[in-house]
């Protein structure tokens, strides 16, 4: 095995990649940013019975998980303008955001009766979970140069596993809905003490950084990065509007079937779940044979299967729910692949900004393209929706063969283009 390259600090690296400590700290960063992020997948789960027991719209109830993703875009710009990530310990700065935003979201299940009192609280909890995310990327980052694809594929992988979560627990239990609030928030906690007791900066991890608002404006003027920020706002613009209207467009197809609409929650929870395989599978293609080409196949991938499944809504199940499979496969396949390379083409001491900053603008770009499906079926129905979320691929796979041909590459994966 090769010696470790120096680290950003310019320091020789203490530790040799692949070592037993070095994957024990990984695994436990995926079971605590899983563990944090329940704050933001206990919404979902819930708003089915806030529906009844607060006697809410479709409309109003949607603003209960609207919010916490508002409120997570307005914490992730805050923490990239403020230098956040970079300038306190991103594990000190997800601990205290775990602990602040348990403490919301268990605010909101003693004292919510409605949505006065909810949509706030579900905010703040939103704007602390950008201190969970983001970091949680930037400690896995400070693990790995060789396998640093597959460091953040861990995370999301266990993330996109969390996201599907929702969908089986409304199929398969009906607790009160403040036990699932009041539960994520002691995960969350758990979250945040693991990542403290048991999870350690790397090797690769740089040197602490200075206030520089500056830095914002690199992620659009320099090439490189704005090139991988184009890839990732594509390839966001197709993910959460999947997410979020495939189990609608289920429940859709299997009434016209005469199916019962209950087994459209299980064939949800597996299409997303099965995201979590493609993401630690394309880190490990992509440390492998390059960031621009993983990238560029899984979007590929999930673009073709957003066109077919356009056109299969009136197919045989055993036809569609494949379709769905692969689709859910390669739509998140890229996600972290993306973050991974803006950690490479950053500046080292300023990695957590750059990936806060990508993300704030990735989830605010959802917020119009999951408001935008319901009214292109409204329109023509489900297939012009979904070759609308195709675009979003198209645009990202541009984005990626065009910063292929670029020196900037040479900086991704170890010059695996």
């Amino acid at each position: 095995m090769d010696d470790a390259p120096p680290t950003p600090s310019g320091q020789p690296a203490t530790e040799v990649e692949g070592t037993s400590k070095q994957w024990f700290s990984l695994g436990f960063l995926a079971l605590a940013e899983l563990l944090g992020m329940t704050l933001w997948f206990s919404a979902s789960a819930v708003i089915p019975s806030l529906t009844t027991d607060w006697q809410l719209s479709s409309a109003n109830a949607a603003w209960l998980t609207n919010a916490v993703q508002i409120g997570f875009v307005a914490g992730t710009f805050l923490s990239a303008f403020l230098n956040l990530p970079d300038i306190v310990n991103s594990r000190r700065l997800f601990a205290i955001s775990a602990l602040l935003g348990a403490g919301s979201n268990a605010a909101f299940a003693f004292f919510a009766q409605g949505l006065a009192i909810g949509i706030p609280l579900r905010f703040l909890t939103g704007v602390f979970l950008a201190g969970v995310y983001p970091p949680g990327m930037k400690i896995a980052a400070t693990w790995s140069l060789r396998y640093r694809g597959f460091a953040v594929g861990l995370l999301v992988g266990a993330l996109t596993v969390g996201s599907a979560s929702p969908h089986l627990i409304r199929s398969l239990t009906t607790f009160p809905w403040q036990q699932v609030v009041l539960l994520s928030s002691a995960l969350a906690i758990i979250g945040g003490a693991i990542v403290l007791v048991l999870v350690r900066d790397g090797p690769f991890a740089a040197i602490p950084a200075k206030f520089d608002p500056r830095v914002v404006v690199r992620c659009f003027t320099q090439r490189g990065l704005r090139l991988a920020n184009f890839g990732y706002l594509g390839h966001m613009w197709e993910l959460y509007a999947m997410w979020t209207w495939v189990p609608v467009f289920l429940i859709t197809a299997l009434e016209l079937r005469g199916h019962s609409a209950s087994l459209a929650g299980v064939i949800a929870f597996s299409v997303i779940a099965v995201g979590g395989v493609g993401s630690v599978l394309a880190g490990v293609l992509a440390d492998r044979f390059g960031r621009t080409t993983i990238t560029t196949v899984a979007m590929v991938g999930s673009g073709t299967m957003a066109l077919l499944a356009a056109v299969l809504f009136d197919a045989p199940l055993v036809i569609l729910v494949p379709v769905l499979l692969v689709w859910g496969l390669t739509v998140v396949a890229d996600s972290a692949q993306f973050s991974a390379a803006v950690t490479e083409l950053s500046p080292p001491e300023y990695v957590g900004t750059v990936l806060a900053m990508q993300t704030g603008m990735g989830f605010l770009l959802t917020l119009f393209s999951i408001q935008l499906v319901p009214l292109f079926v409204a329109a023509q129905g489900w297939p012009l929706a979904f070759v609308t979320l195709a675009l979003g691929p198209a645009f990202g796979i541009w984005a990626m063969l065009r910063l292929r041909s670029l020196p900037e590459a040479a900086s991704l994966a170890g010059g695996r283009r």
